[in-house]
């Protein structure tokens, strides 16, 4: 068989309870409809997890690997060496080494200098953003002072080219850089399809990180305000690729992925929400580990399906490999599993039972089956208690909301958790971790 088309659009911040299929889309005044019928149409999963934010994520997803083994901890100011370092081995790598035409259209976050952008890291073309969205709000901001802070910028880039400049990132900017995101999608997957050659289309959207802003089209579209407009101007944007995909009439043999980087905004008047998980991002509470994830491929994934069972975000760099018919590096641990024998209805279960969880440098919590280990409490951001003398234990299936600590009556738990933290000190020992800021 030969290999699939792969899109993989990754919202930026979206809750797990903000879509209509995960039980909000109308309660948060915003239908989602184009999102709500591509989960009909596949799989969708409820305990998706991801990192802490949006550095970490989407170190994690290129790389399979956990950010505290890449040094990729967390965002910092421009100019500075950030990201994926260039020793790792990119997922755009292993499939444009399998034939793939590859293209980044969105956010980066993974290096803003040269060496380091997409079109350096194995995509053959990218347009969008090398760092993240608040710094559109720069060039207005009172006393903003552009010698001694970097104007944002929009930027593109090809292989084998140094990436250049394309405007100025403001407030306007952001309000139609998904549009054009989307624009650029299009072109990519007609030209490709034209060609006769795979493609792996990665589509990190801005919406909805702040300042969540919708586009001119859809401002005031809802009437519950900037937040609701852009969750319907997400949706819309999706069903654009969606149906760019039925026009070529490739839908058999696209394997198509939906997902976020992150729990939801907490800042307000952006404030996001995680239905009935406790927290957001930049904490180790269920809000900001799961997020919302759908994955369609006709005739290989069963419709309607929805399932429960852990996968975390380092696997998608495994499976889609896998997927590509792409050998993992043996030089390095990978920590994300071949979940494909899962997504495709082979295996009822996930072949993960559970995962490590850091906030920067920190071991904040490990999940394991139905059990949560808390070594640090901090349910929400900037007010946490710190390194706890005894560890908080959740049953997350009776206790959704984290809410009732039971170490007490199951100190049981602490045996094959601690153990997987075992192996890991063990591998990082024996394989050192990347230090922050290391340069190539």
């Amino acid at each position: 068989m030969n290999p699939p088309n792969i899109v993989l659009i990754v919202a930026d911040n979206l809750g797990w309870g903000e879509l209509g299929c995960y039980g909000g889309g109308a309660l948060r005044g915003a239908p989602t409809p184009r999102i709500d019928a591509l989960a009909r149409q596949g799989l969708l999963l409820q305990n998706f997890n991801v990192e802490s934010d949006c550095v970490p994520t989407r170190s994690a997803l290129m790389s399979g690997r956990h950010p505290i083994r890449t040094g990729c901890l967390q965002s910092v100011p421009p100019g500075l060496p950030q990201g994926l370092t260039r020793w790792e081995v990119t997922l755009a790598e292993l499939l444009s080494a399998q034939g793939y035409a590859t293209a980044h259209f969105g956010k980066w976050h993974l290096g803003d200098i040269e060496g380091r952008y997409p079109s350096d890291r194995g995509f053959d073309e990218w347009y969008g953003i090398p760092r993240t969205t608040d710094e559109s709000q720069f060039t207005s901001t009172v006393g903003f002072d552009p010698s001694v802070a970097d104007i944002p910028r929009i930027m593109r880039g090809r292989r084998g080219e140094p990436s250049e400049i394309v405007k100025v990132y403001d407030l306007d900017s952001r309000r139609g850089i998904d549009a054009e995101l989307v624009e650029h999608s299009q072109a990519f997957m007609r030209r490709h399809h034209a060609a006769h050659k795979p493609f792996f289309l990665y589509l990190p959207l801005v919406h909805l990180h702040f300042p969540t802003l919708p586009h001119p089209d859809f401002a005031g579209r809802t009437g519950a305000g900037d937040f609701a407009d852009s969750m319907v101007e997400m949706d819309h944007r999706v069903g654009q690729i969606v149906d760019e995909v039925e026009r070529l009439s490739i839908a058999d043999d696209t394997l198509f992925i939906f997902c976020s980087d992150n729990g939801p905004e907490f800042r307000a008047p952006y404030r996001g929400t995680a239905g009935p998980w406790r927290g957001t991002y930049h904490t180790a509470m269920e809000g900001s580990l799961r997020v919302p994830f759908i994955a369609r491929w006709p005739g290989k994934i069963e419709p309607g399906r929805i399932s429960n069972e852990m996968v975390h975000v380092t696997d998608l760099f495994t499976t889609l490999a896998a997927v590509a018919g792409a050998s993992l590096p043996d030089d390095r641990p990978i920590d994300g599993v071949d979940q494909r024998a899962f997504l495709f209805g082979e295996a009822e279960k996930s072949a993960r039972e559970g995962f490590l969880f850091y906030i920067k440098n920190d071991l904040r919590a490990v999940k394991w089956r139905d059990w949560k280990l808390h070594f640090y409490w901090e349910p929400e951001v900037n007010e946490g208690k710190g390194k706890l003398e005894s560890p908080y234990l959740f049953n997350i299936t009776r206790d959704p909301k984290e809410e009732t600590d039971v170490l007490v009556f199951n100190t049981w738990v602490l045996g094959p958790i601690l153990r997987m933290v075992q192996a890991f000190n063990k591998s990082c020992q024996q394989f050192p971790n990347t230090p922050p800021g290391k340069p190539d």
